[in-house]
Order: C-alpha cells, then structure tokens, then sequence
C-alpha cells in the first residue's frame, strides 16, 4: 500500500498569542512528517498578509507550505502580485479556491468561478505551482443540482489541478461516490478526504450548517445527548473519526487532509490511533 498522503491545514493567526500557540501546534505536529501545511486565506484576501507571513515561516522552518488563494472580489492585477510573491518565496504549492463574497462587496471581481483562477495560475505560472482545489463528497451548498456541481469540479481539473481536498464529512460512502462518480467522468487525480476532527459540538454544528457538511443524524443526536460534558463529546468524536479515516485509508483514499483548527491535540490522538 503507498504511503498515504497526510496534510494539516492552520488559519492565519489574528494576534500575538495566536502565533505563538500555532508555533508550537505546528512543531508538534511537524513530527509527524505530514506531507505539506496548509494555511486559510479570508474572505477578499482579508488575510492576505497574514496568511504570506504564516507561510514564510513554515517553508523557512524546512516545511512545505501551501497557501490557499480565493479569487471571489479579487482583480487579475491583485492575483498575480500574490503569485508572484509567492514564487519569489519559493513557494511551489498552492490551494485554488472560490472563496466566499466579503459581507458589503456587490461586485465578485474578474473571477467568478475556481477553475478560471486555476487556469489564470496555469497560464501566468506554467508548471511552477502544484494546484490543489476543493471537492464536494456531498456537493456545494450553492449548486443546483449534483451533476452540476460535479461539472463544476470537472472544468477545474481541466484547468489544470494536480490534485483536490473535500469538504469535511463524516459518512465514507458519500465520499466513495463521489470518487466513483469522478472516475465515470474520466477525472483521475488524487481526491484527498478532508478531516474535521470533534472537539465542540455547537461549533462543529455551525461550522456545517454554513458550509454545506452533513452531520448524520445518528451522530447529531448522539453528540447532542452529552449537553455540555465537553470530555465525552471529545472521547466520542475521536472514536468516530478515527474510524472513519480508517474505512477511508483501508477502501484506498489517497490520504488524509486535516482541519486542525490550529489544535496539535485531536490530531495526534487520531494519528496515533491510526499508527500511522
């Protein structure tokens, strides 16, 4: 069996103490030797400083860093300084994304839709940036039916990504589906399942609710039934998603994509289980 292919993604801290704590979130899991870290970029490129200083620091501390980009209110000018800078970092890695519409901007910008970021990377950059984008197991919120959001996805491999990272989700058959559903359509490259660990049910049920993620009813009323007893929600939580990145690796997912919430815990407690 190949190695799977493990990736922790962090948010841009917004103060001091929050570089601090995500320093020492990402030495500890820089010892678990994950494959490239991941780092958020806000609505409208809100973040975008941040996220550029984010990642300078884990490629100066020896790591691969792959800042996301979302293109949603941007304009082509804006996008190619990014990339730019970028590669005059050394930067190889990038995540391709929509991105949400900022709360007040009417006007999305010279992007509508990912796969023309994607194809705007490939055309300014060549081959320089390996370009991961988003999948949807259980479809976006936003497309009106599945076979177009799976025509969605398809445009976006055509534009010229590597490889793709889900939504979370907690139901592996929603996420075999989709593979299966993406092969029928001739799209071969890897599809890494993302991996929202549990740690806080009404933030995790929000979290969902906004994006689009399903949490099966059997878990919902499950993790609703502990009330406010956070241990047992944590237990329980690890329990589960330790078995679904199990079903996951042992039916042949390429790896594994981690929504740490900048927390090293959940993570290394999963990883563990999983011996990996």
């Amino acid at each position: 069996m190949k190695k799977p292919i493990i990736s922790f993604e962090f948010f841009p801290p917004k103060n001091p103490e929050g570089v601090e704590k995500l320093r020492a979130t990402r030495q500890q899991l820089a010892q678990l030797n994950p494959e490239f870290f991941s780092v958020t970029f806000g609505a409208g490129g809100s973040t975008r400083d941040r996220t550029l200083e984010t990642v300078i620091e884990i490629q100066q501390d020896g790591h691969k860093a792959a800042p996301h980009l979302s293109c949603i209110g941007s304009t082509k000018d804006n996008i190619r300084a990014i990339l730019d800078e970028y590669k005059s970092h050394g930067i190889r890695h990038i995540v391709a994304l929509r991105g949400d519409m900022p709360s007040g901007m009417a006007c999305p910008g010279e992007f509508r839709y990912a796969n023309e970021l994607v194809e705007f990377i490939r055309a300014e950059t060549g081959d320089w940036f390996n370009i991961e984008v988003a999948a949807y197991p259980e479809y976006h919120p936003q497309a009106p039916t599945a076979q177009a959001d799976l025509l969605n996805f398809k445009h976006k491999v055509e534009a010229g990504a590597d490889a793709a990272i889900t939504q979370y989700f907690y139901n592996a058959d929603a996420y075999f589906h989709f593979v299966d559903e993406c092969e029928a359509m001739g799209i071969t490259i890897p599809i890494v399942p993302g991996i929202m660990p549990i740690g806080n049910f009404s933030q995790l049920a929000r979290f969902s609710d906004a994006c689009g993620a399903e949490i099966p009813r059997w878990l919902r009323l499950k993790l609703q039934g502990y009330g406010d007893d956070s241990a047992s929600i944590r237990a329980f939580g690890l329990d589960v998603v330790t078995d679904l990145c199990e079903q996951l690796l042992k039916r042949g997912a390429p790896g594994l994509h981690f929504y740490t919430l900048n927390q090293a815990g959940p993570v290394s407690a999963i990883w563990q289980r999983l011996g990996l």
